[in-house]
This record gives C-alpha cells, structure tokens and sequence, in this order.
C-alpha cells in the first residue's frame, strides 16, 4: 500500500483526488492537508491538518495541486523527509522552479502541467505530428479554460507548443507567440501561437491545429471533468514510489 498526502486538498483539483481514490486500491490517504487560513469542506468522512511537515512524513508520495507560491514549502517538505514528490500545479516562477529542481536532487520528482492519459498521449501525436507536417504548416495552439483559472496560458497549452516545436527541431523561445493584436503583419511560418481563452465552467480543452494550403489537422483533447486529470496524478503516485531521485515523466509513467 502506497500512503499519499495531498496538499492542497480543499481546491478543485483535490476534491477530485479525493473522490476517485477508491479507484485506486494501491493508495492510501493519511493526511489531506490545507492551509491555516482554509474554512472550507473537504469529502465527506476526510479531515483537513494543517500540519504539512507531519503530512509529508507520514506519507510515501506527497501529491501538490497548492497555489503556485506553496509550492516551494511543499517542495522542501518531500526533500527534508525524502519523499517522492508529485507537483500538479502549474503558472510557476523561476524561483518557485528553482525549489521543485532541488528537491529532485534527492527524490523523485514528477512535475506534470497535466496528469490526465489523453493528453499526455496528445503530447506524444503533437510532436510526430509536427516532425511530419514541418514549417509548411502553420501551426497554432488554442485552449480553454473556467473564468475561475488564474494562469495564461496553460500549463498544457504550452507543453503541447513545446511538442510542436520540438517535432520541428525549432527552439520554441524564438518561434513563440501569444495571442494577436493590431497591425501584426503577415504570420511567419515558423511561428508557433498560442491563444488563450476562459469562461463558465470549462475543465480544460485543448487544440493543436496544423493548417495548409487546402488541408488543416486538428487535434483535439476536451476534459469534461477533473477525474480524469484525479486519476491520472493519482497512477502517477503509485508509481513513482520507490523510483530513484530526478525528474520523470508521465510519459515514463505510462510507457509511451
């Protein structure tokens, strides 16, 4: 039995790791941690601790889904008991990267922008995708998300723009752009967008479209609900104990 903590348990993203555990008869919840500051409710028959250095010891794998600014205190906790690591959160600074980078100096880390199968799967298609199609067709990124989401743009809507890019040999910091406005000019070739667009209650889509003269490939991954984003973070939990120290992915997760 692989025992978690979740940090971050009263967000979105923790109700649902909460609820779709049973699924998951290898897990074991001992602590669903929160901030002082927390009023809320968690899942029913599940008691919040704000006791997050007790949490992180007590567990095999701590699992963060905090506010991007906790992650560097969560960080720390897995490293100072050397625990496996599991960073959900995403819109991180530098220096909050910084923390998660030296604790994978000591556990094993998985930083994921998004857990759910289908889109690490995406991934995978993007970057053939891109290495076939190449610069001859243009290639732009949209996503949306709920009114309630904080970064711009996701976390996955980059990643899958880094795939392309990757898929074309290209380095995306050169070949980036974020959205249009005014007299822009006619769309370089090499350019890889990214657009960015929120309302009401959408989980999370995501398209990557690849269009020519004549033709354009679409590929799309639309969440409906964050159980699939739960349990895909929550394979990734039990996998990743026992692994060695350093960065992995959910590609190596899932074999693909």
């Amino acid at each position: 039995m692989v025992k978690i903590s979740i940090f971050g348990a009263g967000g979105r993203m923790g109700a649902a790791l909460i609820q779709n555990l049973p699924a998951h008869p290898a897990l074991e919840l001992v602590a669903a941690v929160e901030t002082p500051s927390f009023t809320g409710k968690l899942v029913d028959g599940v008691n919040v601790t704000f006791d997050g250095d007790a949490a992180a010891k007590a567990a095999d794998v701590v699992v963060d889904f905090t506010f991007h600014s906790s992650v560097p205190d969560v960080a720390k906790l897995a490293a100072k008991h050397g625990k496996a690591y599991i960073v959900g959160t995403t819109g991180l600074t530098d220096g909050e990267l910084d923390a998660v980078n030296a604790a994978a100096e000591v556990v094993p880390v998985l930083l994921a922008p998004n857990f759910s199968v289908g889109v690490n799967l995406l991934l995978e298609l993007v970057e053939k995708a891109a290495a076939v199609l190449n610069a001859g067709y243009d290639c732009e990124v949209v996503e949306m998300h709920h009114k309630h989401k904080k970064d711009a743009p996701s976390g996955t809507a980059l990643a899958l723009a880094k795939a392309a890019a990757a898929g074309r040999g290209a380095d995306f910091a050169t070949v980036a752009c974020y959205g249009r406005e005014g007299m822009t000019g006619e769309r370089k070739p090499e350019t890889i967008a990214v657009h960015a667009l929120r309302g009401g209650d959408v989980v999370g889509d995501h398209t990557v479209i690849f269009a020519a003269d004549g033709e354009r490939v679409e590929i799309t991954h639309k969440a409906t609900s964050r159980a699939c984003l739960a349990n895909g973070a929550l394979r990734a939990a039990a996998w990743i104990a026992g692994q060695s120290p350093g960065f992995k992915t959910m590609g190596e997760c899932l074999g693909i």
